[in-house]
């Protein structure tokens, strides 16, 4: 029987931040992640005093932090303009999370092209070696999120770099609900890269380019309708030959709980929390 630790995004929970921490603790996760781009878990906003009273705070309700969310959006790192201050802001969060005690930063990097000599191939290449390279050089890895494109061409991306620096935040959902590429056979292309997951399911209604529904081209094709996120076990992602992909492959690290939409997030997170101790049974 596979055995993961359980985490969940705060964020999630729409509270305060620290009543989202005490509340993740209540629902049975062992860890968390933050959104730690903007206002106050942002790095410019987290001086060492802050810093410090954040671990505190998590480890005094029994939790580790599992990863960061860096994300910081505007389609990732393809716009070579943008690109330069990007990479700075990426790296200044990867220092934050070293400081609490964590070694990944999960983040949206763009739709990676098929053709290797696209010129938006090449641009998020650069941005991505250079990531690869900083957090190498801090023993911690930039986790590429799952979702805008197949496993096996991401595969062929990260091989590009010569380094683990940028690894994967797996995330089952997004594969099913864009791709439709298959979770467990993701976990085997990406086997050397994945260094964190999320916990999220979904169902794909039908197809739209993923370089649509990522803003990479403009287009007016309505995405809204194109996928549903639900609750965990109610989606298209098979559980067991997920779960008994990523323990073949010798994952040790969060399955961490991902709840975007719905009204009652509290709710949907506990039974999530209850769906994969049960898989895993605890």
């Amino acid at each position: 029987m596979y055995k993961f630790p359980v985490g969940v995004i705060i964020d999630s929970f729409r509270l305060p931040i620290k009543d989202a921490v005490k509340k993740a603790a209540e629902v049975g996760a062992k860890g968390i992640q933050v959104y730690s781009t903007r206002g106050e878990m942002a790095p410019e906003n987290m001086d060492a005093a802050k810093r410090r009273e954040f671990l505190e705070l998590v480890k005094d309700n029994g939790l580790v932090i599992s990863a960061l969310c860096g994300d910081l959006g505007g389609g990732g790192f393809t716009k070579p303009d943008m690109n330069p201050a990007k990479i700075e802001k990426s790296k200044r969060i990867l220092d934050l999370a070293k400081d609490l005690e964590t070694d990944v930063v999960t983040t949206h990097i763009g739709a990676v092209p098929t053709d290797p000599n696209h010129d938006r191939y090449k641009i998020m290449q650069e941005a991505c070696f250079e990531l690869s390279r900083y957090a190498d050089s801090i023993g911690a890895h930039f986790a590429i999120e799952t979702g805008p494109e197949t496993s096996a061409n991401l595969k062929k991306f990260l091989d590009s770099l010569g380094s683990t620096g940028v690894g994967v935040n797996l995330d089952p959902a997004n594969l099913v609900m864009v791709t439709g590429d298959d979770p467990a056979k993701a976990v085997y292309n990406l086997k050397d890269y994945i260094v964190h997951t999320h916990a999220k399911d979904g169902k794909q209604n039908f197809y739209v380019d993923p370089d649509i529904i990522y803003g990479m081209v403009e287009s007016h094709i309505v995405t809204a309708n194109s996928f549903i996120e639900v609750p965990l076990g109610e989606g298209s992602v098979n559980w067991d030959e997920y779960l008994a992909a990523l323990e073949d492959i010798g994952y040790k690290g969060f399955l961490t709980i991902e709840r975007e939409v719905g009204d009652n997030p509290e709710r949907d997170i506990r039974k999530a929390v209850d769906f994969l101790n049960g898989k895993m049974g605890v």
